[in-house]
Order: C-alpha cells, then structure tokens, then sequence
C-alpha cells in the first residue's frame, strides 16, 4: 500500500511540476523498513527546472550588481522613477553646465536703473527700520572694514533671508484663506533666489574663513527667526527695514566699484557662473559682476519700498500688481 501511494504521489508531481515553473525543487523521502540488515533506504528525486531557474537569477542578480557598481561609480541616479535631466543646449550648440538653474533662468540686469534714490522715513516704524538698519551697519563695518569680497558674501546670506520669509508666509496665508496673492508669493521667492545665486558668485570669488563660516551660521538663525517675527507683526514695517537693507548694499557695492577703479581690488575675470547667469561677455571681470549685483539691489530696494507703501496705504500687496519677471 506504502509503495502503490508514493508511486502516485510521485507521478502526480512529475506532471504537475512540468506545468508550474515557479516551484524550486521537488524531493521525496520513502523510508521502508525492510528489517534486519537492509535497515531503511531514502529516494530522493529534485527537478532539474529550478536548478536552471536559480542559474539564471544569479546571473540575472550578478548583471543588476555590476549595473548597480557602475552607477554608483559615476554618480548617476537610478531612473527608476522617471526622472532624468533632459538635455539642455547654450545658444552656441554647448552643453550647458549648471543644473542649479537654466537658460530659461538667466537675464540681463538692467544697470540704468538708479541706485541712488532713498526713501526719507517719515512714520515711526520707518525711523524704526532705518535706524536698526544704520546700527547693524556699523557693526559690519567695523567688522569687515575694507574687506569688500567677505562683506558682501555676508550681506548676500542676511539678504536671501528677508524674500522667503515673506514668501512663505504669504504663501501659507494664500491657503489657509483660499485666496490668491496677486503674484507677490512669486516676486518674493524670485528676489530671494536672486540673493541666493549673489551669494553663489561671491563664493567662487571670496573663500571664506572658518570664523567667518560661524559668524554666517549664527547670524543667520538669529535674524531668520527675528525676521519672521517681525513679518507677523507688522509686514509694512518688514518691507520698510528689507529696502534700508538693500540702500546699504547699493552703498557697499558702490564702494567695492571705486575700490576695483582705483586699484585697491584686483580686478580678476568674472566667474562662469556669473557670465551664464547674467548674460555677461566671455570676456567679463569682476566691476561687470559687481555692477548687475548693485542693479539687481537696486531693484529689490524699490520691490520692498512698494509693498511697504501699499501697506501704509491700509490695502494688501494682492490688491497691487506684483513686480514678476525682471529676474
């Protein structure tokens, strides 16, 4: 009876594992107790369809590691989910090299606007702004001196601050009250974007020092969290305080272009990054960098005196057009 049963049972999965390619092995142990010197005897029998299966998932698995090797040796990131740089071209059929920001990114500065005009302040929370401006002023003057290339690295990571604090906030305030922001979120995000990539090309100009890498660090949690604050409280006043800040860039700035005039700075080729992102010559030098920073200052100055009006005027900054597109 033992015999007549495993017979079918091996039968039945000899067929069957013909049809199903997903089993890995097939074994049967018999054991028949014969008595005395036979002892007992096992049977054994496996399939030879999974042992080609398992060859091929490891050679399978072996390729996917090499893949995988190579890929980890050249950086390049899985695509996986679909995600891939597409291919972009500068205007003279190069590649073009910077994936922080592209062609469609880049402008040319507009260096006529004037860089001269300041606003008088009239109400106290003008005099506030312009009197807490003129004090950190000092205090960076004194530390800095005539340091231009260091002080202007530090100005670019206080002035990048101001635009996303009031983007965001602004951004958080358009859903929570389902309401557009007439484009402000937008021209506000543009100019810290703007300050950002300053920073990025003073970098590539100034290298700065470990103590200088703390100041930045510290100065920067102290004056975000300050300024978000200060935002909530009285945006109008913000506004104000962002446009003095940006009236004391344009005078560093103009101080660093009489300092390369005059010789006291060298005046040593414009980064690349400075001469795809701006539009600039081949043949650009530190005064044509300089020169669009101050413009670009310049503008950001006028933005925030705006909206600082608008707000003094008992209105939003939706109910006013945003100044979108000069970035």
């Amino acid at each position: 009876m033992k015999h007549i049963t495993l017979a079918r049972f091996a039968e039945r999965a000899l067929f069957n594992g013909g049809r199903n390619y997903q089993c890995h092995n097939f074994s049967f142990t018999a054991r028949h107790q014969h008595g005395g010197r036979f002892g007992s005897f096992h049977w054994r029998w496996m399939s030879t369809m999974p042992d080609i299966k398992d060859q091929q998932h490891s050679e399978e698995k072996k390729r996917n590691d090499e893949v995988v090797n190579n890929n980890n040796n050249n950086v390049v990131v899985s695509s996986y989910w679909g995600i891939t740089r597409q291919k972009v071209l500068r205007e003279d059929g190069t590649e073009w090299p910077w994936n922080c920001f592209m062609p469609w990114d880049t402008y040319n500065s507009d260096v006529s606007i004037d860089v001269t005009k300041h606003h008088v302040p009239k109400s106290f929370a003008d005099k506030f702004a312009y009197r807490t401006v003129k004090f950190l002023r000092v205090l960076s003057d004194l530390y800095f001196k005539e340091r231009y290339g260091c002080h202007a690295m530090m100005l670019e990571t206080i002035a990048g601050v101001p635009g996303m604090v009031g983007g965001m906030l602004l951004h958080l305030k358009s859903l929570r009250k389902f309401e557009h922001s007439g484009g402000w979120i937008k021209a506000l995000l543009e100019e810290a974007e703007n300050e950002r990539m300053h920073l990025m090309t003073m970098v590539e100009l100034v290298k700065p020092s470990w103590h200088e890498r703390l100041l930045v660090i510290t100065a920067q949690g102290v004056f975000f969290n300050a300024f978000f604050v200060f935002y909530l409280i009285s945006p109008k006043a913000a506004h104000r305080f962002v446009g003095y800040l940006e009236e004391e860039a344009l005078i560093s700035y103009t101080q660093h272009l009489k300092a390369i005039e005059s010789g006291k700075v060298e005046n040593v080729p414009a980064p690349a990054i400075a001469i795809d992102y701006w539009r600039l010559p081949k043949d650009a030098t530190l005064k044509d960098v300089i020169t669009v920073i101050r413009a670009d200052e310049a503008h950001h100055r006028d933005v925030n005196h705006f909206a600082s009006d608008i707000h003094h005027q008992g209105k939003q900054l939706k109910e006013a057009p945003a100044p979108i597109g000069y970035h």
